[in-house]
């Protein structure tokens, strides 16, 4: 549900919203915004849930700076208190050409298929999970994108799992990525796992019909989160499709079970670690030592980390590198 709402509080943090052109806007008490009703489980944010009924001058929370709101449950200190909102009312959109007749808004131009097939079209799919939230996947696919585009590669990317926010996606067409989808594009606010699956596997279908050199899509949030990650990587089928998996972990004992999880519950071998875990070389010797698994850190080594992954998913159509145009 897409609803009209008018901020209540001031914020000196975590204070923006994110505009249909991807621009932040900082929000203040009297501003009246556009949200979708949604729910939010972040370890590093807030958590809440979809009210039950809502009516006009019920007070509700801003749960995410891409404008979902809900009845907010629990607070991360960082972030401080969140918007409070009251609701003026709910949107409404007039599809048919000629009629005053008005239907309730939904986010997204299309309708999720839940017995969606999934289709390669033999195109390799590169995707890229974490331990939790903010543990560097969106930068470490940035960075994998952009020498996959430099080494002369035809990238779609898409992000699968989360809260609506498009700044992740806006970050690979950055990035050099050609087409790109979220799960809001299909009208899923907050993902979980009854959709996921499905979610997944009609991104890769219809990117994969567009014939791009590789696809590589982000598991928003972490392993153990709520939002479906877990029920996207016990698909067979889904799996089966997948030419590698990235692994992005905030330290190494993090990284540990990040690894284990993917061996032991998906038996998935990650291709790569990456993420603060790789901040420096300590972190990237435990790593290789003990997990037997190569580490590269995004931010400082985002075209080696590229090379490797390159190497690992065997793109035989990548440029040769260059001698001493590799970090």
């Amino acid at each position: 549900m897409v609803v009209v709402v008018e901020i209540l509080t001031n914020k000196s943090n975590y204070n923006a919203i994110e505009l249909t052109s991807g621009r932040m806007a900082k929000c203040v008490k009297g501003d009246i915004v556009v949200g979708a009703l949604g729910h939010r489980n972040a370890l590093f944010g807030y958590s809440g849930h979809v009210p039950k009924s809502v009516k006009a001058g019920d007070v509700i929370q801003m749960l995410n700076i891409g404008g979902v709101l809900g009845i907010c449950d629990s607070v991360n200190p960082d972030k401080g208190k969140p918007f409070d909102c009251r609701v003026i009312g709910g949107v409404l959109q007039f599809p048919y050409l000629g009629e005053r007749i008005g239907v309730p808004a939904r986010v997204g131009y299309r309708q999720l298929d839940q017995a969606a097939k999934l289709e390669t079209h033999g195109v390799p799919v590169l995707a890229l999970a974490g331990t939790c939230m903010e543990a560097g996947k969106t930068a470490a696919a940035a960075a994998i994108i952009s020498r996959m585009r430099h080494r002369g590669l035809l990238i779609d990317a898409f992000k699968a799992t989360g809260v609506s926010l498009r700044r992740d996606i806006l970050a690979f067409e950055d990035a050099g990525a050609r087409n790109t989808l979220i799960f809001t594009d299909f009208g899923v606010v907050s993902t979980t796992r009854a959709v996921g699956p499905a979610l997944t596997r009609t991104m890769i279908s219809e990117l994969s019909d567009k014939r791009p050199d590789v696809i590589v899509f982000e598991l928003g949030d972490g392993l153990l989160g709520t939002y479906g990650v877990d029920s996207i990587l016990a698909c067979e089928d889904i799996r089966a499709a997948l030419t590698g998996v990235v692994l992005s972990a905030n330290d190494p004992v993090a990284a540990y079970g990040g690894v284990d999880i993917l061996r032991e519950r998906f038996k998935i071998e990650p291709i790569v670690v990456t993420g603060p875990a790789t901040d420096n070389a300590v972190g990237v010797q435990i790593i290789e030592e003990q997990l037997k698994v190569r580490a590269f850190n995004a931010l400082a080594a985002g075209a080696a980390l590229g090379d490797a992954v390159i190497d690992a998913l065997k793109l035989t159509r990548a440029k040769p590198v260059e001698s001493g145009n590799s970090e």
